[in-house]
């Protein structure tokens, strides 16, 4: 029997060089170098898990608009709060983006929406450029920045409650919430204002008369609805808070969240039937309890943003890794009740808007 090395040196000298080269073009070669301009990292969506350590998003620009925010030293509440809004962004913009791919937003309804929902974030943390724009938010009721409404109304209105003596320490935080939940909806309502009035304006340069009319009737009539609903529900929470605010809260509150007051209310003159608007209710209380919960970890994480910061200026290494330990457990905490409300409102924001629309 003839050795191996003679056999193999039987083969014609073409085929023996394809052999000796084919592992070689087997192997994947970059272009442009590793991660260059046309690599996989950069043009496959599917290497959008494999983020650097540190970043929070999938989105590069919901990263970049995380790093901004961290940069304006918002407090541990306000940036928990921001980083579950832009959570809620990231899952309705990554779900538009498979609706579009089939077909299913052809008249742009639905990114539009995510536009508003946006711009609106961008407004309630001071990252859309406006130096005013940037909300107080405090859960602590000894802080002077708490008379900064921004509106002399409400000023007003929360001076005559903190003097009156008609509450207690947790109804002025509780009144307080509701002062700030009124303050978004102000918001809301003119960041969704511009947006209409920009868009209308964009129809009327580059639509005919004739293409305008249609675009109304077919577009622009359900923001115009929207933005009523929205007026009416600010004039409602004018109201509520001029009333709480001379005669305190009654024991006959079916509510205490004002999101959930709001949402309730918006429920009870929907088209729902005795027993859906029974089954909301009960589906309220369950909502305003994790709102509690979610509310409860807040206060413990700034207490301990509050602690951490007084150990790290004593310089005791072990007392300061406790410390942060606790702290960034009570962080992810708030963060993932936080993202569970959010999308629990939206959720049963949407139910009331279907049943809404139906009557109509």
């Amino acid at each position: 029997m003839a050795p191996r090395r003679e056999r193999v040196s039987t083969l014609p000298r073409l085929q023996l060089l394809v052999l000796l080269l084919l592992p070689l073009m087997l192997v994947p070669q970059p272009i442009a170098g590793h991660g260059g301009k046309y690599s996989r990292e950069k043009n496959e969506p599917e290497m959008a898990a494999k983020r650097e350590s540190g970043e929070e998003f999938r989105m590069e620009k919901l990263n970049q608009l995380w790093e901004k925010a961290k940069r304006l030293h918002l407090s541990p509440v306000r940036l928990a709060e921001l980083h579950s809004d832009l959570k809620i962004q990231e899952r309705d913009e990554l779900n538009w983006k498979k609706l579009k791919v089939e077909g299913l937003d052809k008249d742009g309804e639905k990114e539009a929406k995510l536009i508003h929902n946006l711009n609106v974030i961008l407004a309630r943390y001071g990252l859309d450029g406006r130096k005013d724009a940037q909300m107080v938010h405090s859960n602590a009721l000894n802080e002077d920045t708490q008379d900064e409404l921004g509106d002399p109304r409400l000023e007003k209105l929360w001076h005559k409650a903190k003097t009156s003596g008609k509450f207690s320490s947790e109804e002025l935080d509780k009144l307080w919430r509701e002062f700030l939940h009124y303050k978004e909806k102000i918001q809301e309502y003119n960041v969704l204002l511009d947006t209409l009035s920009r868009a209308e304006e964009g129809y009327e340069n580059l639509l005919s008369p004739s293409d305008m009319a249609h675009i109304k009737s077919d577009t622009l009539i359900s923001k115009h609805s929207e933005l009523k609903d929205r007026l009416r529900s600010i004039n409602q929470g004018l109201d509520r808070l001029r009333k709480v605010s001379h005669q305190g809260y009654g024991s006959t509150t079916e509510f205490e969240e004002p999101r959930v007051i709001d949402l309730w209310d918006l429920a009870q003159s929907a088209n729902f039937t005795e027993k859906e608007l029974e089954s909301f209710r009960e589906e309220l209380k369950h909502f305003e309890a994790k709102i509690e919960k979610h509310n409860h970890y807040q206060k413990q994480l700034e207490i301990s943003h509050q602690k951490l910061k007084h150990v790290e200026s004593i310089g005791d290494p072990e007392h300061i890794s406790r410390n942060k330990e606790k702290y960034v457990l009570l962080e992810e905490k708030t963060k993932e009740l936080g993202y569970k409300v959010k999308k629990h409102l939206q959720d049963l924001s949407s139910r009331v808007s279907r049943a809404r629309h139906n009557e109509l």
